[in-house]
């Protein structure tokens, strides 16, 4: 399994302590694993969610199969949470949901792919790269930014990421 990303590791702690965290588009469930030993209640969300065969049984995790590009009814309706992580996804209809789903105080760490990111290999599809500064534009007018970068990562492997951390405060 991929270890967690530093970015979320360096923002984790600003997850209020023992809130639910919804780990969307959560993979092999890197981070919700994270969250899960460091107190948190978890939602892991996915299209597919075999790899979280080892988790979804324990207390305190809630594992959710669900498409959120085909048009479903949107999987987590009046729900709320403490902090959100999105790495290495973007569906752009997702991002003005998200601020919503925090509650007063809570989190998000996103983190993903990047106009430029072509240049690395996959993804170069233009629709899964974010355009300059796209993360902070979807979310300065409801989050309060806590950081935000633009930058060429070496690890895991080469790639243009955009990445951002944003508290609700209202």
């Amino acid at each position: 399994m991929t270890a967690p990303s530093p970015w979320v590791l360096r923002f984790a702690p600003h997850i209020p302590e023992g809130s639910n965290v919804l780990d969307l588009a959560c993979g092999s469930g890197r981070h919700a694993r994270l969250f899960l030993m460091a107190g948190h209640y978890v939602t892991a969300l996915d299209k597919n969610t075999e790899s979280l065969a080892d988790i979804k049984d324990l207390p305190g995790v809630e594992v959710i199969t669900a498409d959120l590009e085909d048009g479903s009814p949107f999987p987590l309706p009046g729900k709320q949470y403490g902090g959100i992580v999105v790495t290495n996804y973007l569906f752009r209809p997702l991002l003005p949901r998200l601020p919503d789903l925090l509650s007063v105080g809570g989190t998000l760490i996103y983190e993903t792919f990047m106009d430029g990111n072509e240049r690395f290999g996959r993804p170069s599809n233009p629709d899964f790269l974010l355009l300059p500064q796209e993360l902070l534009n979807a979310f300065h007018e409801k989050l309060s930014i806590t950081a935000y970068e633009e930058t060429i990562i070496s690890e895991p492997k080469p790639a243009a990421v955009q990445r951002i951390c944003a508290t609700r405060h209202k």
